[in-house]
């Protein structure tokens, strides 16, 4: 899939709590094709302290109104900087970027997703639940404040909540979620996104219940092309570049991944 290089337009930009900012961007050029789970790369405008750009999942794209969609978490200059922006300013975007998720079709498939993991979800369920798949939703945070778009997520199927202090849905992490912990898993395919630690579990869980899981990996990204090396992760069949080669993986072809003891986690999700 060809990368290309766009000035996109900023249609709006939405705060959705303390550190979460939706900005839906638009072209006046047809915007690419994309797949769910890849990912763009954006240039920060006007700030000293940021010299890279950005890397950030295609949270929504629609082709119709030739519009997409970020979901970005304040954390550095970089990211405070975009969380700034305004309608009809412009910024500098490259896309699509990396592989994205095998769709399945007429299946039970369960997406998990942990703190600003849910980013790519939203254009999965949505192209899921097209294909005919029954989908389930579970979105995992530190608190309710931490859960995003509930609302929106439930047109494409049912979502689940889990919360470590309890203020919403289930108490606990994900991986303790009933729909995960009781009883034997009757999906067919598992999508995950979020926190390193996270991840392995479900990754875990899923190898015992030998259910397909795919991730969706974090790694930081300087290029996004593949020539810096800074995101390599080790596979089974040696190093791969998760900007090219990923950020989509399936969990049974990282090194470690579902063969060790699973790993507890918590929902501190990092962003540049």
């Amino acid at each position: 899939m060809k990368k290309q290089l766009l000035d996109l337009n900023v249609v709006s930009n939405t705060r959705l709590n303390a550190s979460h900012h939706l900005i839906e961007l638009s072209s006046e050029f047809p915007l690419p094709a994309m797949i769910p789970g890849q990912f763009a790369e954006v240039k920060v405008k006007n700030q000293s302290e940021t010299y890279l750009r950005r890397p950030f999942s295609i949270h929504r794209f629609d082709h119709a109104t030739n519009s997409m969609h970020l979901l970005i978490k304040t954390v550095g200059p970089g990211t405070t900087a975009l969380s700034t922006l305004k309608k009809g300013e412009t910024i500098n975007v490259m896309l699509p970027l990396g592989k994205g998720f095998a769709l399945a079709s007429k299946s039970k498939v369960l997406l998990v997703g942990g703190g600003c993991g849910i980013a790519p979800l939203y254009f999965l369920a949505e192209q899921l639940s097209k294909r005919g798949n029954e989908v389930t939703i579970l979105i995992g945070g530190r608190s309710a404040a931490d859960i995003l778009l509930q609302k929106e997520y439930r047109n494409f199927g049912r979502v689940a909540v889990s919360t470590e202090d309890g203020t919403d849905g289930e108490k606990g992490m994900v991986t303790q979620h009933s729909i995960i912990s009781k009883g034997k898993l009757q999906f067919d395919r598992i999508y995950c996104c979020g926190p390193d630690g996270m991840m392995r579990a479900v990754a875990h869980i899923a190898e015992k219940a030998g259910i397909i899981c795919e991730v969706s990996l974090e790694n930081t990204m300087a290029c996004g092309i593949g020539a810096c090396l800074c995101c390599v992760v080790e596979t089974n069949q040696g190093n791969r570049c998760v900007c090219t080669e990923g950020p989509v993986f399936d969990s049974r072809e990282l090194k470690g991944w579902t063969k060790g003891k699973e790993v507890s986690c918590t929902l501190d999700n990092n962003s540049q």
